[in-house]
């Protein structure tokens, strides 16, 4: 099956996972509803293949300020939909 999502990329420091998180989050939006259960799908996996501690936010509104590991962030769209993904701890 053909994934017809838009992704844009606003801002990005993750060339390492950079593609696998993308594709996480496009797995994580066929199988998911709802926003909280996305993002803690996404947080699970990450967390589980890169080790603790990933923050993820997902959602149609919201600010954020972060401080985050260097190579460790991503904001993008998901058709409507913010995504925010960063490590810090």
């Amino acid at each position: 099956m053909t994934d017809q999502r838009k992704v844009v990329i606003k801002a990005a420091d993750m060339p390492e996972i950079q593609k696998e998180v993308i594709d996480l989050t496009l797995q994580a939006f066929n199988k998911f509803t709802v926003e909280k259960d996305i993002a803690s799908h996404i947080k699970r996996t990450l967390d589980t293949r890169h080790g603790p501690t990933f923050h993820v936010i997902v959602g149609r509104s919201f600010g954020s300020y972060v401080t985050h590991e260097s190579k460790f962030f991503i904001y993008f769209y998901v058709d409507q939909f913010a995504v925010l993904i960063f490590k810090s701890g």
